[in-house]
């Protein structure tokens, strides 16, 4: 892993480390084994460390001074990944309204992808999806684990307002939007579960990158319901 290790000075406070290696489990697992490693050993000198697909962004309180000394640090740190045995983590269900109210995009993936809409929402809900980063939004999930038949492009021309809580397809990615914005995802359906949430402090994200979800079918009346409660607006 080492030797496929790229470190940039990204600017006068960040330094930029990018992993040349496949986009996959295993390096998701290195790369917040690392984090947690640097995190850890630096508290005081970092202020937050942000990763992605292949890469971490690392934020530090004040001026780089000496940005080689850093990198010697930091390949060092890296050369020192212990991979953990990974336990089996819990499978967090994500409840989903497929009708076609929420599900706006259904029948045009449907006539695209030659599939049944019903077929759409097995393969969508089959699948066991693996958080890779948060991103885009605050407590917008980037997710590992689409079935390559529900493949879709984006939409030529984005939507104003997706409302929050719905899920869409774009390109090789499935996500969901955490709160009301401009998207162009092509949305299939729409969770009443809030990812986002600003009155907590210790979390404010319900996901985080390592967890798996899966998505739970649901009908417009119980969305309606969990919609209206409490439960459904927090975790």
């Amino acid at each position: 892993m080492t030797d496929k290790t790229r470190i940039f000075h990204f600017n006068t406070t960040s330094i930029l480390v990018e992993f040349d290696s496949e986009i996959n489990d295993e390096l998701l697992e290195f790369i917040l084994s690392f984090k947690e490693n640097l995190v850890d050993q630096d508290t005081k000198q970092i202020l937050q460390v942000v990763n992605a697909f292949d890469s971490l962004l690392i934020i530090y309180r004040s001026t780089i001074n000496n940005f080689y000394d850093e990198k010697k640090k930091l390949l060092q740190l890296i050369s020192e990944v212990n991979l953990r045995k990974k336990q089996e983590a819990e499978v967090k269900k994500i409840p989903v309204c497929y009708e076609k109210d929420f599900g706006w995009d259904l029948e045009l993936l449907s006539e695209d992808l030659e599939l049944s809409i019903s077929e759409i929402i097995r393969k969508h809900t089959q699948a066991v999806y693996t958080v890779y980063f948060i991103g885009f939004l605050p407590g917008f999930p980037y997710l590992g684990g689409l079935d390559s038949s529900l493949y879709h492009r984006r939409k030529s021309q984005p939507r104003r307002q997706i409302p929050a809580g719905s899920v869409g397809i774009a390109d090789r990615q499935t996500g969901i939007y955490p709160l009301d914005s401009p998207g162009g995802w092509q949305i299939i359906g729409r969770s009443p579960l809030r990812l986002f949430n600003k009155e907590h402090t210790k979390q404010l994200c319900y996901l985080q990158a390592g967890d798996q979800i899966q998505f739970e079918p649901i009908s417009k009346k119980e969305y309606e319901s969990l919609d209206s409660q409490s439960t459904a607006n927090t975790w």
